[in-house]
């Protein structure tokens, strides 16, 4: 049977000051009507039951996604103690949900990507749920890069594709970490290359049984909190056994290390929402090419992002290219090419005190 695991544990800096430890990107509604979380949910609730779909996410967060997502059973809602990257948060879950059922598959993926349409989506995980009993591979899927971006990790892929339920399967070469730009531009010229979607599917015996071979520390841990679940002891094993785990992603931990990874083409719309850039990309823009979530009056203002509430008019004269977000207790500027460092500002941030803001 299939299950669903999403991730949702990410603070979302690089959304600051929107996006707050409480608060974070997933819980936001950066696009649409609804939180990107729900969004995430209603994608998928259709082909997969609620009482088949696991969250994990942080304490600190949980009630949040608890209001949020009132159709998913509150005992699937699980809460790391400490944040440990994604191959402990992948091997909690796969842990859990094996005691349930030891023959389950499980597609893992985040809170706060954008996919559309939704039925095409459905399809290749599908596609991917039949591949991973058939074959015990590890699937992901390959994003076809638009442009040599350096925001991305990617995936090399073999020459030959088979044809599996009318999509294109790879096997998966190597995985490599973001580049830098020259080394991007070369991966997307090869044609060879994938964007990394960081969404998987594969049985919870095959994860489990490769976290066992190539990260045994990890494996232990989680056998102590296998033998704890469904006990009183449960939420205090975990916490005890989550303080000594590495910070590992499950790329480094496991996929790069293993031969049997299956690469399905994804011809969906993917968009990881990385940035404030995105929210341009995501809604439309006016005529001044400036993408206005809020209130806002400007003179000669064009090319920008900027973002309020409904309460609080921004204003603007002889302004171009920039991020203006505005918040109850925070205003931040900065220069769209400079996105990327509003994650370094909140380093910043937490150094000088300023934690409250966070």
């Amino acid at each position: 049977m299939l299950y669903a695991v999403i991730m949702a544990g990410g603070s979302g800096t690089r959304f600051w000051p929107w996006s707050r430890k409480e608060r974070p990107k997933q819980l936001l509604k950066i696009t649409g009507e609804d939180t990107m979380v729900k969004q995430t949910i209603d994608r998928i609730v259709t082909e997969i039951s609620p009482n088949n779909i696991y969250i994990v996410t942080t304490s600190l967060q949980a009630d949040g996604i608890k209001g949020e997502l009132p159709q998913i059973p509150a005992k699937n809602i699980i809460s790391e103690p400490f944040g440990r990257n994604t191959a402990a948060c992948i091997g909690l879950a796969a842990t859990i949900i094996s005691k349930k059922d030891a023959n389950a598959i499980m597609a893992v993926m985040t809170a706060d990507h954008i996919i559309e349409p939704s039925d095409l989506f459905l399809k290749a995980l599908h596609c991917a749920e039949r591949l991973a009993v058939e074959t015990s591979a590890l699937v992901t899927f390959g994003i076809k890069p638009k442009e040599p971006s350096v925001n991305y990790g990617y995936i090399q892929r073999s020459k030959e594709a088979i044809n599996y339920d009318g999509f294109l399967v790879y096997d998966a070469i190597c995985f490599k970490e973001k580049p830098d730009h020259t080394t991007a531009e070369d991966f997307v010229q090869s044609g060879e290359y994938y964007w990394n979607s960081g969404i998987f599917v594969w049985s919870v015996k095959t994860i489990l049984e490769n976290i066992k071979t190539l990260m045994p520390q990890l494996a232990l841990g989680l056998a102590k909190i296998g033998e704890s679940v469904g006990t009183s002891d449960e939420s205090s094993v975990i916490s005890d056994e989550y303080e000594k785990f590495e910070s590992v992603s499950i790329d480094c931990g496991v996929m790069e290390k293993v031969s049997n990874v299956k690469i399905v083409e994804a011809n969906f719309r993917w968009d990881d929402v990385g940035s404030w850039l995105a929210v341009e990309r995501l809604n439309k823009s006016d005529q001044n090419n400036n993408t206005i979530l809020g209130k806002h009056c400007g003179i000669n203002t064009n090319g920008s992002i900027i973002v309020g509430d409904e309460e609080h008019l921004i204003t603007t004269i002889n302004v171009s290219n920039m991020i203006i977000v505005s918040t109850k207790d925070v205003t931040m500027v900065c220069n769209k090419d400079n996105a990327e460092d509003i994650k370094k500002l909140t380093d910043v941030l937490k150094e000088r005190g300023f934690n409250s803001y966070l």
